[in-house]
């Protein structure tokens, strides 16, 4: 087993999780970030029953967030 990387965005109503550099859209979510990571796990298990391991691509060693400032 791999592992991936998984962005979780905490929002006002609930927490959002979707795995990076998986072919494909999986999306997990839940109150909390423990509900929105279990979500997306069982998502990420299913896209991989369904479209098997070529799904995975190639995956990035390291996942950096950065702010950028849009003007205008």
């Amino acid at each position: 087993m791999r592992n991936l990387k998984i962005v979780v965005e905490q929002h006002e109503d609930g927490c959002v999780a979707y795995p990076v550099g998986l072919k494909g859209v999986v999306v997990g979510e839940g109150d909390t970030v423990e509900a929105a990571l279990a979500d997306v796990r069982s998502a990420i298990q299913f896209h991989l029953e369904s479209f098997g391991q070529d799904a995975l691509g190639e995956l990035p060693q390291e996942v950096i967030l950065a702010d950028v400032e849009l003007t205008g």
